[in-house]
């Protein structure tokens, strides 16, 4: 070592413990818009002489403690104007911040949210974070701006198809998605069958996507969470805004109830195109509606509160003989409260209901179904210094499960009032979760989260001969429902089944120069609730069912591990990872299994396991005119179900067959490979044009192999399960956004959205289905599609 370098290496040691021994302050606070009051998520407070900082939480708040001196500070979140100042940090400073919105010139640099920016140095990976303005400039279906939908231009993430509900991250199953809205859980996340989501685009603030590296924070799913928080409301004027779509219209008014300390938030969305069904003597109807509302109360410097909820409801019916009504209904009251300038406080009390109706007049019955939840969680914060936070918090959730309800609708139906037996559970966790920053280099988030679930007593219990309500057939090498041999009373008040589990988190990240990273995680994961489902997404006929002492929970270990590099000073980010998922306890279901009106699921369900990995690269141009990303995923996603253990019938080993052979197959939501470009150009301050381009390997799916007569019918028979697949997909959409030119003397601003859905009219599969021709008799098949080419037009306006 040269004497420059011990020099200099005694140099940083002394400065080490000169800042060490220095007397430390705290400097907090909240940053907002200064237009609206509405804090601000992720902003960023640097100290460009310390080369450190700190970004704010899901509530803009602030904390980072140093030692004593003169700093400058700049607090900077793109789309607004840097406040640069210089601070004598020689006591405990609370300085709230209020940024204002930077008007882009088009020969200026045009940047996009800094929410979606790669951040190099942290080491949380596997996150993605779409901002509001970008979710609206991506085309759609129908011209309506659709968070689901968006998601789907990232890497991992994918769904069953045109017109299907939910999402599928990583391999995983829609099931296996925590959606979390201003924190309540949302369990159906579409409108109309999946045409729509239930997230209105104007009320939404912030949309965050875990799909690895998951905080210890967050449970209860095995595949993902995306953390949506709407809008807060605007404390200094009233605002309104809106758009007419082709299909729906919104609206959304907020305002203050006293200035600069209360403010209100309420939304509403529905459809119309039904109210156009009669003029094409069409006796059918199909609509959704639904209502945001938020009022948020500032009562002291330390203390707030906030009152949200969100409502929807979806009517299908035909000729009246048939009506589906279903939908979410959340509401939750949040408290923050500031014990000191280093510790954050949220408490919670959540509820969270989705329900689903069925009458069928020509039968002459009603059928209901549901499931209800009530929520109390309790997080903290402590901003221990500049290198270290702490996280951790409690929660409790306590779970109604009404598998289904039945009742005539006249008194001619014949039918006979009856109701499954509900079933009740409570899902506890504690977690503490730690950001560390070790050296400049090195940052660590390591975690544990604990969790209890409890499946509670409930009216009627079958008992079934060794505990086994699967049987199995080894003639026929099939497995068929089980024979209750007693039927038990335990009461609400006992606890059939209770499951422990220890969920340890950790990532780390290691940064080169600040311009590049490697990073690796590893989470552990457990979910003790199931959708009960046979269709490749999500229906509202499904059932949710929790674990108990047939149904074991789902255990996820995902590892992970990337490269992430900012390139050009930010310009351009690249993001390669590669994961892998190994999932315990996948439920699968016999074949021939009937999962509607059945009281006792378990006879259907057996427990396997399934295992997903691929590599996701994703390339993003953040300034300049144009910008976008390209996004690639190589994956697969297989599932397994072998034999049980063995089992002795009449001194006769009889090994099992297990699902498929107990090989392992692919699930119906592996994608081997899945390609989206989003693009969107600036033309000049009038016209701005957005395209996207999809294209995904087909889903996995079973054809005939063969047929045989029997008794004059002919039956077809299938080869291993998920063995074929449907014709890949791929469509490309295109939208232009015209801005008229502002008049100073208006109020109003608007804008029109011209979109083209499926520009070459592509016929994608959404099923093929065979039959046989009538006029040669040869069997042909059918292809099934949702959508050709759709174009539409939205106008959206504010004031």
């Amino acid at each position: 070592m040269s004497k420059r370098q011990v020099f200099v290496s005694l140099t940083l040691i002394l400065n080490f413990f000169f800042l060490q021994s220095q007397q430390k302050y705290t400097l907090s606070g909240t940053i907002s818009e200064a237009s609206s009051n509405e804090t601000l998520i992720g902003v960023t407070i640097a100290f460009p002489n310390l080369r450190t900082g700190v970004t704010t939480n899901e509530y803009g708040f602030y904390s980072i403690t140093l030692p004593e001196g003169n700093y400058e500070v700049i607090v900077s979140y793109l789309g607004y104007q840097d406040i640069r100042e210089t601070i004598n940090l020689d006591t405990n400073i609370k300085r709230d911040f209020s940024l204002s919105e930077e008007a882009e010139q088009l020969e200026e640099v045009v940047v996009t949210d800094d929410a979606e920016r790669l951040d190099i140095r942290k080491p949380q990976m596997s996150v993605n974070t779409l901002a509001v303005q970008t979710i609206k400039q991506i085309p759609v279906v129908l011209g309506e701006a659709d968070v689901i939908k968006s998601l789907l231009l990232l890497p991992g993430v994918t769904n069953a198809g045109e017109a299907s509900s939910g999402f599928n991250v990583r391999g995983g199953a829609a099931d296996q998605n925590l959606i979390l809205l201003d924190e309540a859980i949302v369990f159906n996340s579409s409108h109309l069958f999946g045409f729509f989501s239930v997230f209105n685009p104007d009320a939404i603030k912030d949309v965050k996507l875990f799909k690895g590296g998951i905080p210890a924070r967050y449970g209860g799913r095995v595949s993902s969470v995306l953390e949506i928080f709407q809008k807060e409301g605007n404390s200094k004027e009233l605002k309104v805004n809106g758009g007419i779509g082709a299909v729906a219209s919104r609206v959304l008014v907020e305002g203050p109830i006293s200035k600069d300390r209360t403010a209100f938030l309420a939304g509403g969305r529905a459809s119309y195109a039904h109210l156009f069904l009669p003029l094409f003597d069409i006796d059918n109807s199909a609509y959704f509606y639904d209502l945001n509302t938020k009022i948020n109360h500032k009562i002291n410097a330390r203390n707030s509160i906030f009152l949200s909820g969100y409502f929807g409801r979806d009517l299908f019916s035909i000729n009246d003989s048939f009506v589906n009504i279903y939908g979410n209904a959340v509401g939750n009251f949040r408290w923050n409260h500031l014990f000191s300038n280093k510790l954050f406080s949220n408490l919670s009390l959540i509820y969270s209901d989705y329900f689903y109706g069925l009458e069928l007049d020509f039968v002459g019955f009603e059928w209901d179904s549901g499931i209800q939840n009530f929520n109390l969680k309790y997080d903290l914060k402590h901003y221990l210094n500049d290198k270290l936070q702490l996280n951790y918090g409690l929660n409790n959730i306590y779970y109604v499960f009404n598998p289904g309800k039945i009742k005539p609708n006249r008194e001619d139906s014949g039918i006979v009032e009856d109701q499954l037996t509900k079933k009740y559970a409570n899902e506890a966790a504690a977690y503490v979760d730690v950001e560390h920053q070790v050296t400049r280099n090195l940052s660590l988030n390591y975690g544990l989260r604990v969790s209890q679930f409890n499946r509670l007593g409930q009216d009627e219990f079958f008992v079934y001969e060794n505990d086994d309500p699967v049987f199995f057939d080894p003639f026929l090498l099939t497995y068929r429902e089980g024979t209750p041999i007693d039927t038990i009373n335990p009461g609400r008040g006992g606890t059939l089944e209770k499951f422990i589990n220890l969920e340890p988190r950790i990532s780390l990240s290691y940064n080169f120069k600040g311009k590049s990273s490697i990073k690796a995680s590893y989470t552990r994961l457990a979910q003790y609730l199931h959708l009960l489902s046979n269709t490749n997404s999500p229906t509202p006929l499904d059932v949710w069912t929790p674990s108990g002492p047939f149904v074991e929970p789902q255990l996820l270990d995902q590892y992970a591990m990337g490269y992430f590099r900012n390139i050009n000073d930010g310009e351009y980010s690249l993001e390669a990872e590669v994961f892998y998922k190994d999932i315990q306890n996948r439920i699968d279901y016999i074949d021939g299994a009937d999962l509607i009106a059945n009281d006792a699921i378990e006879q259907v369900i057996l427990n396997g396991e399934a295992r997903a990995y691929g590599l996701e690269i994703l390339l993003r141009k953040n300034e300049g005119r144009l910008k976008g990303w390209l996004a690639y995923t190589l994956s697969r996603s297989e599932q397994r179900t072998p034999g049980r253990t063995p089992s002795f019938d009449d001194g006769r080993s009889n090994m099992e067959t297990g699902i498929n052979f107990g090989e392992w197959y692919s699930t119906p939501f592996d994608k081997t490979h899945d390609i989206a470009i989003f693009g969107s150009y600036d033309l000049n301050d009038r016209w701005n044009f957005n395209a996207n381009f999809i294209f995904q390997t087909g889903q996995p799916t079973n054809y005939p192999i063969g047929q045989f007569e029997f008794q004059g019918l002919t039956i077809p028979f299938y080869g291993p399960r998920n063995e074929e697949r449907l014709p890949d997909y791929h469509r490309l959409d295109l939208s232009a956004t015209l801005t008229p030119k502002r008049n100073n003397r208006k109020k109003v601003q608007s804008e029109w959205i011209f979109s083209i859905y499926n520009v070459y009219n592509r016929m994608n599969a959404a099923s093929i289905n065979f039959r046989e021709n009538e006029d040669t008799g040869r069997n042909e098949a059918l292809r099934t599609s949702i959508f050709g080419i759709i174009p539409a037009v939205t106008y959206n306006f504010k004031f």
